[in-house]
């Protein structure tokens, strides 16, 4: 029993270390200057895209 713990924790660990390598390698670093700000309070940029933004009416 103590084997099938063993590999599945080592299988679990391989794909985990596999989809970071693969990550690492195809994706680029993020931007910090492209990205949104994460709170606009204050900023006088208004929030846009979604229904929740729309004025009533």
């Amino acid at each position: 029993m103590m084997a099938t713990r063993r590999l599945t924790a080592a299988l679990a660990l391989a794909l985990l270390a596999g989809v970071l390598a693969l990550d690492a390698v195809q994706g680029a670093p993020p931007d910090p200057f492209a990205a949104p700000p994460p709170f606009a309070l204050g900023s006088g940029q208004a929030a846009g895209g979604a229904h929740c933004a729309a004025p009533p009416g």
